[in-house]
């Protein structure tokens, strides 16, 4: 067998995992999204292994799968918990808890990958876009390191241009370009290299789809109803607008839930027997891992025994819709099957709060995870790349992703002074968190959560469409601009080089603008908590 989860791989992997779930938690927490990091950890692997004696591209491909496994694993931490110190600043949770939910979240999101591999990715060949860029990436790997140097060179940049705006204050985080009146808010733009560079890797049609529903949100809904008079002010107005922004992700996330459903329904008569036996064969194994992780929820997460048990129930098929749907779209909207399960358990019991925010954020953290996995079982599938060894690797490198993650997030909050702030807003765990709490405009978020599940059953992007609604303008306005910056590049200079080649190098410079901010973020996080 071709070397693949070597010694040096899982060293390189592991050392790759420490920077990219550090810059993975501040891009969440900053930004309230998180592009995926796989073609940043390809490129990276190939620049670490590439030249290495006796490398394949199966190594290289295990070492990324390693590497990346943290940042969704910190995702899915960052879209929840913070919502519980945004409802309550003195809110005590213990370290042991918080490691408790994120490793048994990693564990159950690699296992219940496991399970699904093969249908996803054999029987239905989902295209899993992300995971076709990176084996696109390594089979296009040149011994000259190319790609590298032009990853590395915009992140350079990105770092340097951080610094002098965060760390020396010498260039304004916003840039307001109108500033609002009565009846239109304020249109401001984030200064910032990782924003353009979310943009542009996220693609326009949801990158577009994104700032049109700010545009909708902000400048049609909002003047409208005040001048109607739906709203009696501008907070009125705000209120109506971020509930129904959380009512069309939470529509999505129902959309997405009664359509896989449906489907497995229709699906499940025509499974072949041999397949129930090999199935019923991994059971006992699958079993023990879930009765264990009951056990550690039950006794380090504040969980009923009922509630646990529901719990994993919700896990299981919100882990399979979070690989199909990162399958068909590269979308993962793992905060919205985080509250859908919570809302369930919510419906035969009546958790605390810290219990709350304990379901939504193991549910997270396992969806994250699986779209992870999922992408990478995609391009070791195409490499020929050893399941189990990928899946051992991601397993480690979740596990240990997870614990790094409480500590990245909780150094964060006390350097920032907490969530919900102008530094952190974390805005995916807000909306977590108003569910949570309590919603502050019901008829909104009903409204959204109707139109939401009609777009998506209309193969509308109608989550995309809702962060727009509920996210700040000035967020909204750079991922715009990040996205026609791209498209103007790929215009510009296809007629000199091939629209492929464009591409590439367009997403490498927007990944290295992304991690390079974000690798920056965290140590001035760090500086400034130990000063």
């Amino acid at each position: 067998m071709k070397r693949q989860l070597s010694v040096r791989a899982l060293i390189i992997g592991l050392l790759g995992l420490v920077v990219i779930t550090a810059s993975s938690m501040y891009v969440a927490l900053r930004m309230g999204a998180l592009p995926w990091p796989t073609i940043f950890v390809t490129v990276l692997s190939m620049a670490a292994l590439s030249k290495a004696k006796g490398s394949t591209l199966q190594e290289i491909n295990v070492t990324h799968t390693i590497m990346s496994s943290g940042a969704m694993v910190a995702g899915g931490l960052a879209f929840t918990l913070p919502g519980l110190w945004m409802l309550d600043p003195d809110a005590s949770i213990p370290i042991s808890n918080l490691i408790v939910l994120t490793v048994v979240g990693a564990v159950l999101g690699t296992l219940f990958s496991a399970l699904f591999r093969t249908k996803l990715i054999e029987e239905e060949a989902l295209p899993y876009p992300m995971g076709i860029a990176s084996y696109n990436t390594l089979q296009a790997g040149t011994s000259g390191g190319k790609g590298a140097r032009t990853l590395f060179s915009s992140m350079g940049f990105s770092v340097v241009f951080t610094t002098i705006r965060d760390y020396f204050a010498k260039i304004p985080s916003l840039l307001t370009l109108w500033g609002g009146n009565a009846i239109l808010p304020a249109f401001s733009i984030w200064v910032s290299p990782m924003a353009l560079g979310i943009g542009a890797i996220i693609g326009p049609l949801f990158a577009l789809l994104w700032f049109g529903g700010a545009i909708f949100g902000y400048y049609i809904l909002t003047p409208l109803g005040i001048q109607g008079g739906l709203f009696a002010s501008m907070v009125e107005a705000d209120l109506f607008r971020q509930n129904l922004g959380i009512g069309l992700m939470i529509g999505t996330g129902l959309g997405v839930f009664f359509k896989a459903i449906a489907s497995r329904l229709t699906r499940q008569k025509k499974l072949e027997e041999g397949t129930r036996i090999a199935f019923n064969k991994r059971n006992v194994g699958v079993l023990v891992v879930i009765a264990f992780a009951v056990l550690m929820l039950c006794l380090g997460a504040d969980l009923g025994l009922v509630e646990a048990i529901v719990l994993m129930a919700g896990i299981y098929v919100t882990t399979y819709l979070s690989g199909m749907l990162t399958g068909q779209t590269g979308i993962n909207p793992m905060e919205i099957f985080a509250i859908l399960v919570l809302l369930a358990i919510r419906l035969i019991s009546k958790p605390s709060m810290v219990a709350s925010f304990s379901i939504a954020a193991v549910v997270a953290v396992a969806c994250g995870l699986t779209g992870d996995v999922m992408n990478d079982l995609k391009s070791g599938h195409l490499l020929g790349t050893a399941p189990r060894q990928q899946l051992l690797g991601e397993g480690i490198g979740g596990v240990v992703g997870a614990v790094l993650s409480v500590f990245v997030l909780l150094v964060m909050r006390r350097a920032f002074g907490g969530f919900g702030t102008e530094a952190l807003p974390a805005p995916q765990a807000a909306a977590v968190s108003a569910m949570v709490g309590g919603l502050g405009h019901i008829p909104a978020f009903l409204i959204g959560l109707f139109v939401g599940l009609v777009l998506y059953v209309a193969n509308v992007p109608s989550a995309t469409v809702g962060l727009g609604v509920y996210l700040p303008i000035y967020i909204s306005s750079i991922m715009g601009l990040g996205s026609l910056l791209a498209i103007l590049s790929k215009a510009i200079f296809s007629s000199k080089t091939t629209v492929d080649r464009v591409g590439e190098e367009t997403g490498l410079i927007a990944s290295g603008l992304l991690g390079g901010e974000g690798i920056t973020g965290v140590v001035i996080a760090i500086i400034s908590m130990l000063s």
